[in-house]
């Protein structure tokens, strides 16, 4: 997290952190109160200007109201205090799809970089939660074609592509009676443009990475491809956006968040979305160009460009490296 945030550069420091429990087990009042008990427990690290938490896997944005709700019990009243949280309490709309855009607007950015053509471009997606749906979303309004999704229901194939109606279903399977059914294990194997891996990590590894077709493959999901298979990806040519400079939209949006509560003035959505846009493709042009300087791959050069940002600050305030 603190690679990524200077990466984009948002003024975040970084860590991450949660309860080890699966949410789907739990009953909405067993998840409200495990979110309430753990706001207590962390409390005296907690505020709008010390420690800000964000959504991650396993939440939602009333997870993140009833972690802004508990807060303000304790503290008062400071909704800058956690991010992510619902509109009607205090969030920025824009938010819930901003790493799915942020996503595919780093997609957009590496094929133009590469004066590939956007429109038609096919991408594969696997994952249909927050990042996989909204990554669709901002696939399809770019004119791309989604050939391919899949989640823990199973995988569809849909060479004419996926339509916004789709997104509609609550999982894939709902969407077996509309495309033909696929092996989950093969969607990473489909012949596409852009792959797009939104789910778990390290799912490329030394046993498929010889079978991943696509000439690009975004990093959707935190560390889906293992180093190995990133070795191999690379030395094929295989132009692969790592997970810190691609689902970046994530904390970014959560910054515009922060900042719009602390000026208590709410952007439009239209604003937020040129925003996002705009800084996910300066930061790429950033990580692209000193990729080309220093002959390395995009995610070395994410490391040159952060880490660099990160050692300046230090050597601007007169800390010893």
């Amino acid at each position: 997290m603190t690679w990524k945030t200077a990466l984009i550069d948002v003024p975040f420091g970084g860590a991450k952190g949660g309860v080890a429990v699966d949410p789907r087990q739990l009953s909405e009042r067993e998840h409200e109160e495990l979110i309430r008990r753990w706001t207590r427990t962390m409390v005296h690290v907690l505020g709008p200007h010390r420690d800000i938490p964000a959504p991650d896997m396993g939440t939602t944005a009333r997870t993140m109201g009833w972690l802004m709700d508990e807060f303000h019990r304790l503290e008062g009243f400071q909704p800058a205090c956690v991010t992510g949280k619902p509109v009607a309490l205090f969030g920025a709309p824009g938010r819930e799809e901003a790493t799915g855009r942020g996503v595919v607007q780093i997609a957009v950015a590496a094929l133009r970089a590469d004066q590939r053509e956007v429109q038609g471009a096919r991408v594969v997606v696997q994952g249909f939660g927050n990042v996989g749906r909204f990554a669709i979303t901002s696939a399809l309004e770019r004119g791309m074609k989604v050939i391919a999704v899949s989640d823990v229901t199973g995988a569809v194939s849909a060479p004419n592509g996926l339509t916004q109606e789709d997104l509609l279903a609550s999982s894939v399977s709902e969407l077996f009676g509309r495309y033909g059914q696929i092996d989950p294990a093969t969607v990473l194997e489909i012949d596409c443009d852009v792959l797009i891996p939104a789910a778990l990590g390290g799912v490329i590894n030394d046993d498929n990475v010889a079978r991943i077709s696509a000439p690009y493959v975004i990093e959707a999901a935190n560390q889906p491809i293992v180093g190995g298979a990133d070795a191999a990806l690379h030395a094929r040519g295989v132009t692969v956006v790592p997970d810190i400079l691609a689902n970046a939209g994530g904390v970014l949006g959560s910054y515009f968040e922060w900042t719009q509560n602390i000026q208590e003035f709410r952007w439009s959505l239209d604003r937020f979305r040129d925003e996002l846009d705009a800084r996910m493709a300066t930061a790429f042009n950033n990580v692209y160009e000193t990729s080309r300087r220093y002959s390395c791959s995009l995610r070395e050069a994410s490391f040159i460009v952060s880490v660099g940002r990160v050692v300046e600050s230090f050597l601007l305030r007169g800390k010893v490296i």
